[in-house]
Parts: C-alpha cells; structure tokens; sequence
C-alpha cells in the first residue's frame, strides 16, 4: 500500500479552490494505487512557527559537523524530514501569493532543506539525499498566464522545481488552476482541465 504525504495551504478551509482539487488528485491516485495510506498536514489549520535562532543555529552546526546541535531545536524540522522519507508520493494543494509559493510552505520547505540532512555540498553542487519519488503541486491562481502584456509571471513554478530538487526530488508535477476569480466559467474550465491531467499526468509520472 502506497503512503500519501498531503499537505494542504490554503487558509480558506471548505471555500478552498485547491483543497477541492486536492479531493480530485487523490480520488485519481487511489484509482491507480488503490487504498492509500495518507499523512495529512495541513499547513493552514496547524501552521509551522516561523524560522527562529535556535533553529538556525542548531542547523548550521549540522552543517558544519559539529556536535553542539540542539536536539530540541531540530525535532519540527526532523519530523516533517520523516514524513517526506515515509512517502511514496507527495500531493500539495496551495494557491499561488503574489505570483509565488504562500508564507507557510516557504516555512516548511525551510524546515526540511538542510545541508547535510536532507542534501550535501560537493564539488559538483548540492546533492540531494532523499530518495526520488512523484510529487505533485496543483495550484490555484487568481490571474492567468500567457506570453501578452495582461498575463502575469509564475515564479512558483521554477523555485519548486529547484528546490525539491536540491533534496533529491526531481520528479515534480506542477498543475497551475487560472483565472479562479474571474467567475463560475473559469472555475469550471480550470477543473476540467485538471481532470484531463489527472488522467494524463498523474498515471505518467507513476509509472
């Protein structure tokens, strides 16, 4: 049975455009894998603390190899670490903030890129120490995206697919849901768009 590491963004609960979405991806996940065991972390509902100096100095002594790192100091970041090793596919809902990721995955992504925990520095770059495995990000966004003067620039994208990377993740999904607040027409576009990924994308990376 494969496990399901989900983490939900989105602030805005029932009303969410990326939590239905979420609903979405998942029933098509079952579907390929059958039941699923999930890991949910719902970074709105339970949001992350904010980086602090115990944090950072526990991890730059991890960094440097040293024996001073404060246990207590690394025990969030070490959890969320074992709940991405645990899963065999990551799922993350979020809207898009001001053309990038939302403050509360940028906490978590903090927590669990850490040089000699979950990559290495070598002569060659960072190194990713995690294991490989498909992860998907559907995002829900007010505007729309095109090449004319009107459209607006997504720098979720390219950062997310950088990022995971540096920790070894390389195989990342991104389904952008647009133009969410430009009435019911839009809305029921972008998920029959998703639907027609889901049905494409998802068995793909998959396999």
């Amino acid at each position: 049975m494969a496990t399901l590491l989900h983490l939900n963004v989105s602030p805005r609960g029932d009303r969410s455009t990326s939590r239905r979405a979420g609903e979405i991806v998942r029933a098509q996940l079952s579907a390929q894998h059958g039941p699923l065991v999930v890991i949910e972390r719902d970074l709105a509902a339970n949001p992350l603390p904010p980086i602090g100096a115990a944090f950072t100095d526990a991890n730059l002594a991890v960094a440097a190899k040293r024996e001073a790192a404060d246990p207590s100091a690394l025990a969030l970041s070490e959890a969320l670490i074992a709940e991405l090793e645990a899963a065999d596919i990551v799922l993350i809902t979020t809207p898009m903030h001001n053309f990038t990721l939302p403050a509360s995955l940028k906490t978590w992504i903090d927590l669990v890129v850490r040089p000699e925990r979950t990559f290495a520095g070598t002569p060659q770059g960072k190194q990713g120490l995690l294991r490989d495995r498909a992860v998907f990000a559907v995002v829900s966004c007010g505007g729309r995206f095109s090449d004319d003067a009107a459209s607006q620039k997504d720098f979720f994208t390219p950062y997310l697919k950088y990022v995971l990377g540096t920790i070894g993740l390389t195989r990342v999904e991104v389904m952008r849901l647009e133009s969410m607040t430009r009435g019911p027409d839009h809305v029921a576009r972008a998920y029959d768009n998703l639907r027609a990924w889901c049905d494409t994308a998802v068995p793909a990376l998959l396999a």
